[in-house]
């Protein structure tokens, strides 16, 4: 195993232990959800670009989260900074997120835990729970894709300590040729889970690697303290002054559907819902962020509707250009005709002998 795949697995390791810790819950679960939260991907192609700035999301509706603690989801104990807006849409081919997220700027390169992260889960397997991420029963050392069928859930999570902002990370070639879900670059990385306990990059297993995976996941992040808007390198870390109010911006794209085989990627299906939820990760109080640090958008799954385009504007659109073109070539038969039957008859005139008889 390469070095470099060591270190994403000590990281999704070191993140793991954070899932692990922010659901021991100390009593019984309570859960009081909001019936009205719901996500619509609309079919609006070429809106966004995936560069982390948010300013073509302005006119896309979105649902604004109150973020609770995963450990105890109680709103009196919410993230501090604001609220989280989620927005998403589609073009028939890609699916794309927006997470907004008020918040102070921190940013402490290489060091994932005392910068912001996120997270996005969704529903794989037909009795994955989203408490308990989930929520397979079996132990970590008993847990894989016999025992835990059809608890599986799909997560994309992304630690932006070493991502430069504006820049794109998540799959790429290099990673990609390894056949597992993780990114060295940005540690945008592509996950499944049957629980806090049980959870690994795509393709990689206790009882086996399968070389066929990937991460199918492309993502930028953003704050609107910026004050350079065409792009930052490596080199002007920390980008800009700690403290600062303002917005954190996460920006992501997904395939609808993937070539996933292993039972570990959501497939999206325009006209069917799906369901996920997110996360938030935030160095509270100078400390590195933790598992009360983690906070949820709810708790329980959000429904997530991917709607098809409109038919009825494609249809009127198709018809509208049928009839223009027929009424044109009808027109232009006819002044054809016109035409040819008064050259004929100029030829015609110009041409005819007038009869003189001859005397004999």
């Amino acid at each position: 195993m390469e070095q470099p795949l060591f270190l994403t697995l000590f990281l999704l390791f070191s993140i793991g232990i954070q899932f692990v810790s922010s659901h021991q819950e100390s009593g019984n679960w309570h859960c009081e959800t909001d019936e009205e939260s719901r996500i619509s991907a609309e079919f609006m192609p070429g809106v966004v670009t995936l560069d982390g700035h948010a300013d073509d999301w302005d006119n896309i509706e979105g649902f604004e989260f109150s973020l609770l603690p995963a450990l105890d989801p109680d709103h009196d104990h919410e993230y501090k900074g604001g609220k989280m807006t989620v927005k998403a849409l589609h073009d028939g081919k890609d699916v794309y997120f927006l997470l907004k997220v008020d918040g102070e700027y921190l940013y402490k390169k290489g060091n994932d835990k005392n910068c912001p992260s996120v997270a996005l889960m969704f529903q794989v397997g037909e009795s994955a729970t989203y408490h308990s991420m989930g929520g397979c029963k079996q132990s970590p050392d008993a847990c894989n894709k016999k025992t835990c069928r059809g608890h599986e859930v799909d997560i994309m999570h992304f630690s932006i300590g070493n991502a430069i902002p504006g820049r794109l990370y998540g799959g790429n070639p290099v990673d990609n040729r390894d056949g597992n879900g993780g990114d060295r670059f940005g540690h945008l990385v592509d996950l499944y889970a049957w629980s806090p306990h049980c959870m690994n990059l795509d393709g990689v297993s206790s009882t086996g690697n399968d070389t066929s995976a990937q991460n199918d996941w492309r993502g930028a992040w953003w704050h609107s303290s910026f004050s350079t808007h065409s792009g930052y390198s490596e080199e002007d870390s920390p980008y800009s002054t700690k403290g600062q109010k303002g917005t954190f911006y996460f920006e992501f794209s997904r395939a609808l559907r993937t070539m996933d085989r292993l039972q570990q990627d959501v497939q999206f299906t325009i006209g069917q819902p799906s369901k996920f939820s997110a996360a938030f990760w935030y160095p509270e109080d100078g400390n590195p962020w933790h598992g009360s640090g983690h906070y949820t958008i709810g708790c329980d799954w959000v429904p997530l509707d991917v709607p098809p385009g409109s038919s009825a504007g494609i249809k009127v659109v198709s018809r509208s250009s049928w009839d223009a073109a027929n009424g044109f070539a009808f027109l232009l038969s006819v002044v054809s005709f016109g035409v040819s039957f008064f050259v004929a008859y100029w030829v015609h005139k110009k041409n005819a002998i007038s009869f003189q008889p001859i005397d004999l």
